[in-house]
């Protein structure tokens, strides 16, 4: 129903910025809430943003100040900001969808999912 294809992931040094999208399409899109998550190798996928489709935001502890998440107005684009970037953001940056309307911390409250964009930042 949801199809969402990731962008914007590459080599960055500490310090640097990067910005990724998610493109979303489906037949209901619109309704959906987004989020991003990421996973380090051998970590356990760990959420980093959410975005709802009205517009109510939520950020992990560490990524507050430094990430910022938005959307376009026709709600199909959804980015992730990412500056003042540390190594220890060196991740599989992956896009998250569902009508999820509340616990969107939580993994298992999305139904879709991209195929992840990979983010290496170098010390």
């Amino acid at each position: 129903q949801v199809q969402l294809v990731e962008s914007g992931g590459g080599l960055v040094q500490a310090g640097g910025s990067l910005r990724l999208s998610c493109a979303a399409s489906g037949r209901t899109v619109s309704s959906y809430d987004m989020g991003w998550f990421r996973q380090a190798l051998g970590k356990e996928r760990e959420f980093v943003a959410a975005i709802t489709w009205t517009g109510d935001i939520y950020y992990a502890d560490s990524m507050k100040g430094r990430f910022t998440i938005y959307r376009d107005n026709a709600k199909t684009t959804v980015s992730l900001q990412m500056n003042s970037l540390k190594p220890e953001d060196t991740a599989v940056y992956y896009c998250a969808a569902g009508q999820i309307r509340s616990r969107y911390y939580y993994r298992t409250s999305y139904d879709y999912w991209g195929r992840g964009t990979q983010v290496t930042v170098s010390s």
